[in-house]
């Protein structure tokens, strides 16, 4: 009996040991995976007009009324609510603009303007203006889609 003792006291002093032991902490969870930032559509050059008289006050595609004061902007693909910088290429000016509109639909041309944004960017005398569009920020939930030319 004693060498039965003898094998099962190891065994009973390891259950022991292990019952007193602090529970094991549990593996570290694997973290979710994180869903990348749309990344901004790449730089467009071309020429920008700017919205006349005649749309002050008219519905643009998100649904606010255009105001020739604002920084609204239109554009055929990028995401409404994308802000964009737009550099004239002829006087270097920059300006912000957010995208709340579509067009243009004149050939040549990636970008209409708020009076305002044309007269910062030194282009509303001769109404047209060559310039780079280059978007800094696309909207949550556009995930980067670009919209489709009408």
């Amino acid at each position: 009996m004693r060498s039965g003792l003898c094998r099962a006291l190891p065994c009973l002093i390891l259950a022991g040991l292990a019952a007193c032991a602090a529970p094991a902490a549990p593996p570290p969870a694997a973290s979710a995976p994180q869903a990348a930032a749309p990344e901004p559509a790449p730089t467009q050059v071309g020429k920008a007009s700017y919205y006349g008289p005649e749309f002050n006050g008219r519905k643009t595609a998100s649904g606010t009324r255009f105001d020739p004061n604002s920084d609204t902007a239109a554009h055929r693909t990028l995401p409404l609510g994308t802000v964009a910088e737009v550099k004239n290429l002829e006087t270097g000016r920059t300006a912000r603009v957010t995208i709340r509109d579509r067009g243009p639909y004149v050939r040549g041309r990636v970008v209409d303007l708020s009076p305002r944004t044309a007269e910062h960017l030194g282009m509303k005398r001769q109404g047209i203006a060559p310039v780079e569009v280059r978007p800094i920020a696309v909207p949550p939930g556009s995930r980067g889609e670009l919209a489709e030319a009408r």
